[in-house]
């Protein structure tokens, strides 16, 4: 029975030194920066096509991050940032679509533009100098993978900001 025991602590012995290795690989370059992220675009003017800006992010994004855009509209009385998700759909007087804010995202980059009628007749507050905010939520946040996330807390950048702790007082400017 000895020799049994003997013979097990040998072989346990050699298995759990032999466990250590040389360290994995680095990581896809650029995503030492935890995410999620969120980038500000500044001065984007829409011509009179509906083109915005096409913007590069600075390192590709993961195949299943999401990418979602506020645009600034206005600042509270104590002086708070008021941010609308897009799309944002503008309407004519008799409640016909006029224009809508949108945007598209890849790994590399997004777009931001308008899609409507009478593009060149959109009025210059709505047109020129609009800033955005884009936030990158990861695929898997890793904060709370128990609790399913409610996508209506998408539409309130707060919520977002405030759901994956995410400072914003000091916002990378993509532009």
């Amino acid at each position: 029975m000895k020799k049994i025991i003997t013979l097990f602590a040998i072989i346990g012995l050699v298995a759990f030194s032999s466990c250590e290795g040389p360290e994995g690989p680095m990581g896809p370059p650029g995503f030492d920066t935890p995410l999620p992220q969120v980038f500000e675009v500044n001065n984007v003017a829409f011509d009179a096509n509906g083109n915005g800006i096409v913007q590069r992010f600075k390192t590709s994004i993961l195949s299943g991050d999401v990418v979602l855009i506020y645009r600034l509209t206005g600042v509270t009385g104590n002086n708070r940032d008021v941010w609308s998700p897009i799309p944002e759909s503008h309407y004519y007087t008799d409640g016909t679509l006029f224009f809508t804010y949108k945007f598209n995202f890849s790994q590399d980059d997004f777009e931001i533009y308008v899609d409507g009628f009478e593009l060149n007749t959109i009025p210059n507050n709505l047109r020129t100098n609009q800033t955005f905010r884009i936030v990158i939520v990861p695929a898997d946040d890793g904060f709370n993978t128990k609790k399913s996330v409610n996508k209506a807390d998408y539409l309130d950048y707060d919520a977002v900001i405030k759901k994956y702790n995410i400072d914003d007082s000091n916002v990378k400017r993509l532009n």
